[in-house]
């Protein structure tokens, strides 16, 4: 299974909607998205061409067939479990929803009301069921005001956590693999927040396989919290500007599954270019950003994989 960050289109990754052959639309690393058995990451958009944007410093949209788009570069399935999943309003957050229920790939994370936005979205690899579920922790205008309940319709959330822990039992009950993709943590931090570990503890308590997340547009430690896999943060991936700091390091990490457990784990490691595209290091650039990438494990508490 591979997941890298933030994707979004807007500013310079616009055109990646209009690129020739579409494969290329996240550029070369898709091929490290496509060879996965199934491969995931967080549209950070509302998906609607309407709506008056929210009362907020950024927002972002895109339209339905960005779906399309990250379908064709290898990705397999998407998290609207985010800050910016209701930028547009209720108009837009119609749209969204429109676009998920015609989508080519499962979305994740937002639904009609809690039921569907905490449903898990249930994959057969290679015989084996996989379950994945996603949810936001960061406490904002979205989460306030978007989130979704009983007969209202919004994203996932992870500050529900009774919420999440149920969703996670109930995908328990029809997965032996369950995968958690969260947006938490603190823009700019490279270290985990005390929210952070202590939900990924109760994760890890419930027997969630792997736990995995974005938000702080840098990237995070990741390693294993007794037989659960945790990353904290991928950073973002296809991007509209290079202003956040730490931002233009990205990668996709690819996690082997054996026997219900996480075995082994790699990383790409890329760099965000001017266009916003992430392009895959090589050679004594790549030992480098890997080397940076696992020591940025020693805040997280956590156990390298395989040991």
């Amino acid at each position: 299974m591979a997941f890298a960050g933030d994707v979004h289109f807007e500013g310079r990754t616009k055109a990646r909607l209009n690129v020739a052959p579409p494969q290329q639309a996240l550029g070369p690393i898709s091929k490290q998205l496509a060879d996965a058995d199934l491969s995931m990451v967080n549209l950070e958009t509302a998906i609607t061409d309407r709506g008056a944007p929210q009362a907020k410093a950024f927002t972002f949209r895109a339209p339905a067939r960005s779906l399309k788009v990250l379908q064709d570069s290898g990705v397999d399935m998407v998290s609207l479990a985010n800050n910016h999943a209701v930028d547009f309003g209720q108009v837009g957050l119609t749209d969204s929803l429109a676009a998920k229920a015609s989508s080519p790939i499962p979305v994740v994370g937002l639904g009609k009301d809690a039921e569907e936005a905490y449903a898990p979205h249930v994959a057969e690899v290679k015989g084996v069921k996989v379950a994945v579920l996603a949810a936001s922790q960061v406490d904002e205008e979205t989460n306030k005001n978007w989130r979704a309940g009983a007969g209202k319709p919004g994203i996932a959330s992870a500050l529900d956590e009774a919420a999440l822990l149920d969703a996670v039992a109930r995908a328990k009950a029809q997965a032996p693999v369950v995968l958690v993709y969260l947006h938490w943590g603190q823009e700019t931090n490279p270290c985990p927040t005390a929210a952070q570990t202590a939900l990924a503890r109760k994760l890890a308590s419930a027997g969630v396989t792997a736990v995995v997340g974005t938000h702080a547009h840098t990237l995070l430690g990741s390693g294993m919290l007794d037989s659960t896999y945790v990353a904290y943060g991928f950073g973002n991936f296809l991007w509209y500007n290079s202003s956040s700091a730490g931002g233009t390091e990205t990668g996709v990490t690819t996690l082997t599954i054996t026997a219900g457990k996480v075995t082994g784990e790699e990383f790409t490691p890329a760099q965000i270019n001017g266009q916003g595209v992430p392009v895959p290091h090589t050679g004594a650039q790549a030992a480098a950003a890997v080397k940076r990438r696992d020591g940025l494990r020693g805040c997280t508490g956590l156990a390298p994989v395989g040991r």
